[in-house]
């Protein structure tokens, strides 16, 4: 078997055969191998009808995975035929994209690559500059994108995440049930959100059933406004960082009236007062009830969001209620304000909070998707712009295998 006979078995292209091969390049390290047609005749892309050729285009060259640390170039001449139907056409390369320079196997590759370590780890590996492989990355989620619709959205989260420095943020729209991200858009206001379900057709907004997202205003009335069919359910988590957030201002005020002394007893209660009953310890307990004497307004506090825990609890709607209005009561007698602000907060959403207890429903697996999401940019120590970063979501954690969309036979590692 010839050296030429050889290639052309391991390049596996139906209907193309390698013809020659040589050296060229700095030190002659990069091999490129020139390929044609096994038949004369030449089909149209569009139909496959068999049509004139009529001329035959300069050579091409398409970027193929490296093979014993050399880069490899595939070189063709196109042709351009004459079809009955279309008119002039020129042939379409099996192994490429019609205006792709990298074949299908450099593409799979390089996804693969890009999911596993940082891009720039994976430009080393595929011998090519950093900003050449975010541009090729783009432009192959792009066209897979472009292709891809949404369907199926039944449960939808909405969060928002931090993409970059300056307070750049992203508005992330989840699938829950199937655990994927749909959509990425720049900024967290109205007409953020609003792009989102311009997207979507009326009969697939009216068939989204829930949806969770956290008491912003700019989520919540997009909701409502699009999704006739859709509960609302504000997220629990949210709900119990903004009361933490309302007991830690409790403690914030007490610590800047107390005295040097008062402070000793304070001090670290800031993470103690945060942490869930289920996770205290004996002596955690005993370091808290030991405020009721040392500081009775931070005590209280600490009572008041112990208790509101019990409401996840519940089953039964009515006694979520009965609970809630208890709570709330007891809440505002209690004269701190923040807890009084929370309060209010409460009752303004309460129907999107009660609304746990029917459905059961968080953003959790918004969270843990958003927790991949935070370690793929501190891997790549942050993104400079948002499409770069929204490229990198979809490929580890979309709504689309996207490697799996690189024909299969051209899937090789």
């Amino acid at each position: 078997m010839t050296a030429v006979r050889l290639v052309s078995k391991l390049l596996k292209f139906k209907g193309f055969r390698a013809v020659d091969f040589w050296f060229e390049g700095r030190g002659r390290g990069d091999l490129v191998i020139a390929v044609k047609p096994h038949k004369t005749g030449c089909r149209c892309p569009q139909c496959g009808r068999r049509g004139r050729i009529v001329h035959t285009l300069a050579p091409r060259r398409w970027r193929d995975v490296r093979v014993c640390g050399r880069t490899v170039w595939l070189q063709h001449c196109p042709r351009e035929i004459r079809c009955p139907t279309h008119g002039r056409r020129v042939e379409l390369p099996p192994w490429a994209e019609p205006t792709a320079r990298t074949s299908y196997r450099f593409e799979y590759l390089l996804l693969r690559y890009c999911q596993a370590m940082p891009q720039k780890a994976a430009a080393q590996m595929l011998g090519v500059a950093s900003s050449t492989l975010s541009d090729i990355l783009h432009r192959i989620i792009g066209r897979v994108r472009q292709r891809h619709k949404i369907r199926g959205l039944k449960t939808i989260g909405i969060d928002e995440i931090s993409y970059a420095k300056g307070h750049k943020y992203a508005t992330v729209v989840y699938d829950l049930e199937r655990s994927c991200v749909v959509w990425v858009g720049r900024g967290k206001a109205r007409q953020t959100i609003e792009k989102f379900f311009r997207h979507l057709s009326d009969y697939q907004k009216a068939n989204i059933k829930r949806a969770c997202c956290d008491m912003s205003e700019a989520f919540m009335g997009a909701i409502q406004a699009h999704c006739p069919n859709a509960q609302l359910v504000l997220d629990r988590f949210h709900v119990v960082k903004a009361l933490n957030d309302a007991v830690d201002e409790v403690r914030k005020e007490q610590w800047r009236q107390a005295s040097t002394k008062e402070r000793i007893s304070l001090k670290g209660l800031r993470w103690l007062l945060y942490r869930h009953s289920s996770n205290r310890t004996r002596q955690d307990t005993q370091t808290l009830k030991a405020l009721e004497k040392a500081n009775r307004r931070i005590y209280r506090a600490w009572r008041l969001k112990d208790e509101f825990e019990q409401l996840w609890e519940y089953k039964a709607r009515w006694a979520a209620v009965a609970f809630l209005k208890r709570w709330t009561t007891t809440a505002l007698r209690s004269r701190l304000d923040p807890l009084r602000k929370f309060v209010r907060t409460v009752r303004e959403h309460s129907a999107g909070i009660l609304a746990f207890v029917d459905t059961r429903l968080t953003n959790a697996v918004a969270e843990g998707l958003n927790r991949i999401v935070r370690m793929v940019k501190n891997r790549a120590s942050g993104f400079r712009t948002l499409d770069a970063f929204a490229d990198m979501i979809f490929l580890c954690v979309g709504d689309l295998d996207i490697p799996a969309q690189i024909p299969a036979r051209f899937r090789t590692l």
